[in-house]
């Protein structure tokens, strides 16, 4: 039998809408709450109070478990409630199941004066999706935030396609303001041969890289390789990636393919932003800090002498791609280098990210696509909610202030990207004021090979005249990001100078 396509999620989170988007994609739907008052022969409200939750949900995981067992295709939308069953849980293995996610606040906007026997207050509907909260991220194959009405009609392509997806695929559909695309992360996705984009692949790689993958993401009509690294990362590059597209004929209804780390994706999406005004990109990363950070977002840009990505542009991707068996290619200082960002991400987040960021003894890149997809959900939230870096995007710097000086003050070649921020980490922690969380860090950090104090061949005065050109500089001074407890971040913190002095000197000792 087919899977079918189950929609989950709290009340009010649009599954109605969602069944009806299945239904013009010529899917036959069921929508649960009809089938139960069929079955009922009673509105939900009334069963409620006269048999009681619990009568409820025992008929309905009968109903709705032997609908699951039975399924052959097609698209049901089940109860905020329904996955409370244990019989309904197990019937959804086999499923593509999609979460469409949503937060108490919006939640009790929609279903507030609603015919729900379980909305009777704002704090008892934010209580009761806390509850269900982890059911549903279990549960989910794919994530679906209802940014908009039309976001699971354009999502459904890619839904549809975890059919094909090797075991443990998981889908995120990200959104913001300048648009939506899918986010593929798992093992060998690959190798499903499923892609994004229908136009002509245009890839950019670099040397090391596309020897390993190029392959993989056949058929590619040009390439363009560039030096491997942080040096790559310059106006000069740039020119010469444009033009190589150009001399290979590329059009502006083809598309490019970033495939490889941060650097390359930075680059290849600058660039694409740049080549005739504009052509889509698809991101391939294929390293732990791309994976789990840079790939998402629509961040691209390249350095100057002045400072770290000092020209850039806002060029959302079309679709990521993260084959976490790329990770296996890496040495482990690189390994490292990408778990930085995690590790920061964690620390941003709080609760269960942080939780299982900070228990991990030994990075395993077969260990890690639920890492990936967590900090996938987090960045994209975040971007969702401030796309062009107005206020809560600043977020992700925690730890980059330092350490995006440090990388030039040492001109982008004593440290990778995510060892600049690791010795970055610590230095907004002590300015912070949060010693044991600082120490922790410090521990974690040094338990994985990664450098906590900075090499005294880069001067001092050299990392404060660049902390001076950060790009986030206003008249006021430098913000910085603060965070005393994990998932309690502050941003633009403006620090007495004598205590970035004190907190960078820290960092020789």
């Amino acid at each position: 039998m087919r899977p079918a396509i189950i929609f989950i999620g709290f009340m009010g989170a649009g599954k109605s809408t969602a069944l009806a988007a299945a239904h013009e994609a010529g899917l036959e739907t069921v929508e649960i709450d009809e089938l139960m008052e069929r079955a009922l022969g009673k509105p939900i409200r009334q069963a409620f109070e006269e048999d009681g939750e619990k009568a409820f949900r025992a008929r309905e995981a009968e109903i709705v478990g032997a609908l699951l067992e039975q399924a052959d295709g097609g698209a049901i939308a089940l109860g905020g409630g329904s996955v409370l069953s244990e019989r309904i849980r197990s019937a959804l293995a086999r499923h593509i199941v999609v979460w469409l996610e949503i937060d108490a606040p919006e939640a009790w906007r929609r279903i507030e004066g609603t015919d729900r026997p379980l909305a009777t207050s704002e704090e008892g509907v934010a209580r009761l999706l806390a509850e269900r909260l982890p059911l549903y991220e279990e549960l989910a194959d794919a994530v679906v935030p209802m940014a908009g009405i039309g976001a699971v009609a354009r999502a459904l392509p890619a839904i549809r396609a975890l059919a094909q997806m090797p075991e443990g695929t998981k889908l995120l559909w990200a959104s913001s303001q300048s648009g939506d695309y899918p986010i593929l992360v798992g093992p060998g996705i690959l190798e499903s041969g499923w892609w994004p984009l229908p136009s002509r692949r245009f890839c950019v790689s670099d040397r090391d890289v596309a020897p390993l993958f190029v392959d993989r993401i056949e058929p590619v009509a040009g390439r363009v390789e560039v030096e491997p690294g942080e040096g790559a990362k310059t106006m000069g590059w740039a020119e010469a990636v444009v033009r190589g597209l150009a001399e290979q004929g590329m059009s502006r209804e083809d598309h490019v393919v970033a495939l490889g780390g941060g650097v390359v994706g930075d680059l290849a999406g600058f660039c694409a932003h740049l080549y005739q005004r504009g052509v889509p990109v698809v991101h391939v990363p294929t390293t732990l800090v791309a994976q789990v950070d840079s790939a998402y977002g629509g961040k691209t840009g390249v350095d100057l002498p002045e400072g770290k990505n000092y020209a850039g542009a806002y060029q959302l991707p079309a679709g990521v791609l993260a084959d976490t068996t790329t990770l296996r290619t890496l040495p482990p200082q690189e390994l490292a280098a990408g778990f930085v960002e995690a590790l920061k991400t964690g620390l941003l987040a709080g609760g269960p990210l942080w939780e299982r960021v900070r228990a991990i003894e030994q990075i395993d890149p077969d260990e890690l696509a639920d890492v990936v997809f967590a900090c996938a959900r987090y960045k994209c939230a975040v971007v969702s909610a401030d796309e062009r870096d107005a206020g809560l995007r600043n977020v992700l710097n925690l730890g980059h202030t330092v350490g995006h000086a440090i990388e030039a003050a040492s001109s982008y070649s004593r440290y990778r990207h995510g060892e600049a921020i690791s010795i970055g980490l610590l230095a907004a922690l002590r300015l912070s004021e949060a010693p044991q969380l600082r120490d922790e860090c410090e521990q974690i950090l040094g338990r994985h090979g990664l450098p906590v104090r900075l090499d005294p061949a880069v001067a001092i005065e050299d990392v404060l005249g660049a902390l001076q050109r950060d790009k986030k500089r206003t008249a006021a001074g430098v913000g910085f990001v603060l965070l005393s407890e994990p998932g309690q971040p502050r941003t633009g913190q403006l620090v007495d100078p004598a205590k970035v002095r004190a907190a960078v000197e820290e960092l020789y000792r």
